[in-house]
């Protein structure tokens, strides 16, 4: 049954904000997973620990921002099997973060295409949200990990003239989420 406040919520775009909860939830659970690796008693990085337990819950209410949409569009919620991590280890802080870097890449790659998409299906309420309440973030979260990707990028390779970018990072990374 179509909703009757469904207007302008092209099926391609519902769609794919179903996929994005799902890849929201994935993000928290992967975060979630590395929160509780460093409570361990044999890690203890009580920081570490809290930040990405933050991370988690921050990725979560990304997931319920957009099933409140999906609802006031008049779109259904499908919600599919969430994919397990693909470490249960996590290894030092620097390798989490390593890890956190490229989830936060995937995602906000996913974000735009979910931009992109409902710009082709005119939709301008969709852009104005994915915008609004995810792009500006992912921009603010990855500029605290940028620091960082000096230390995963090799040293022959850097510049002392310039400050390493995202791009930079190498690809054998993403191997290791």
């Amino acid at each position: 049954m179509t909703s009757q406040i469904r207007q302008n919520f092209h099926q391609d775009c519902e769609a794919a904000i179903n996929r994005q909860i799902n890849l929201e939830l994935y993000a928290s659970y992967v975060y979630l997973s590395m929160a509780y690796y460093f409570d361990r008693d044999d890690k203890s990085l009580e920081n570490f620990a809290k930040f990405f337990n933050a991370q988690s819950k921050e990725e979560r209410e990304h997931a319920e921002k957009l099933m409140g949409l999906q609802n006031k569009r008049g779109g259904r919620i499908f919600l599919q099997d969430i994919k397990k991590p693909d470490r249960d280890e996590w290894g030092s802080g620097l390798e989490a973060l390593e890890c956190a870097l490229q989830l936060e890449k995937s995602v906000n790659q996913s974000l735009l295409d979910l931009q992109k998409m409902a710009a082709e299906h005119n939709d301008p309420h969709m852009c104005d949200f994915v915008e609004t309440h995810f792009l500006d973030e992912q921009l603010v979260f990855s500029s605290v990990l940028l620091p960082f990707s000096s230390l995963f990028i090799p040293p022959s390779t850097r510049t002392p003239s310039r400050s390493p970018s995202v791009n930079e990072i190498p690809e054998s990374l993403a191997e290791l989420c």
